[in-house]
């Protein structure tokens, strides 16, 4: 299993800690999911070197993002926001963001609401209900 991985086992079952996880994963090629970063921890090794657990402690990013660049600080701290341990002011954050990470912070979002999960229903021609749907997601994973 590799880290990416772990992390995203880590995080299962809890949309707006998946959606941090994998914003952390997706932006500026994966940097901030990497091992080595001061948030992300491992417990562990397996035979193959790979870490038995990993885990990103999302509350202590605002105190160690000082000299990152203020598009990269955004970012940290939206994905901290989803993980539910900052607040943060959407306008502040969102306005300095790039086309691209704005894209991911768009599908984080739609993720930590729940989206893929969502369901609708079929009616018939009547008006009457006629069956349960799956919906897609409201913003797909870039």
């Amino acid at each position: 299993m590799t880290h990416t991985e772990d992390l995203r086992r880590w995080a299962k079952g809890m949309y707006g800690l998946e959606a941090a996880t994998e914003l952390l994963i997706r932006a500026f090629n994966g940097k901030f999911a990497a091992p080595g970063n001061p948030w992300i921890y491992t417990r562990g090794t397996t035979p193959e070197g790979h870490a038995e657990m990993a885990y990103i402690d999302f509350e202590s990013l605002p105190d160690q993002i000082g000299a990152l660049s203020g598009g990269e600080q955004r970012l940290l701290q939206l994905a901290a926001s989803l993980a539910g341990e900052v607040h943060v002011v959407l306008g502040d954050v969102l306005s300095g963001l790039d086309r691209q990470n704005l894209e991911l912070v768009l599908a984080a979002t739609a993720h930590a609401g729940g989206s893929h999960e969502h369901s609708g229903m079929t009616l018939h021609e009547d008006g009457t209900p006629k069956a349960f749907t799956h919906l897609t997601t409201l913003y797909p994973w870039p």
